[in-house]
């Protein structure tokens, strides 16, 4: 139910951009590092793939907890388990979290997207820039995407926002 929720839905609808990605963009771009792996026989030692596999572990991490609590404190904001987390009252009546994971940054679900996306590049080395076009679109996307939803956020949610935006400063 939290897909539901997204950007991608809410505010663009399921279109034909979505739908082209989820079934064309995506898997094409999921397919670069293997593919590259594959035709270079570029090999990491042990050594050097344990640290890439921890900056996905984190960057995992960081994704489903910032989304997750995300996700619950929309379902209910009054949840036991979120009533240690501090918020800012917008005049519609919505509280925007300023703690735990959206009180370190404003997209900390993209932070840890990115982290993912670095560590499936790494492995295939430096030699080329191919296997990093993934990370390098994605970063792009997710710096527009956060300049789209601030923008709207500042419409939607006015002085709250602005406050919101002193006390967490870092984007992303």
């Amino acid at each position: 139910d939290a897909i539901l929720t997204t950007m991608d839905i809410v505010h663009d609808g399921f279109g034909y951009m979505l739908a082209f990605g989820d079934l064309a963009w995506v898997p094409f771009l999921y397919c670069l590092q293997p593919r590259f792996l594959l035709e270079s026989k570029f090999d990491l030692p042990w050594y050097c793939l344990a640290p890439i596999a921890l900056i996905n572990v984190i960057g995992y991490y960081i994704f489903r907890g910032a989304n997750s609590q995300k996700n619950e404190f929309r379902k209910d904001p009054f949840n036991p388990n979120l009533a240690h987390l501090e918020t800012i009252a917008t005049p519609s009546g919505k509280r925007l979290l300023v703690s735990g994971w959206w009180g370190i940054v404003r997209k900390p679900n993209y932070l840890g997207d990115l982290l993912m996306a670095l560590a499936w590049s790494l492995p295939c080395g430096f030699n080329s820039v191919i296997p990093y076009f993934y990370p390098i679109y994605f970063l792009i996307l997710l710096v527009h995407r956060e300049r789209r939803d601030n923008d709207q956020c500042k419409k939607k949610y006015g002085a709250s926002w602005e406050r919101y935006c002193e006390r967490v400063p870092k984007r992303i």
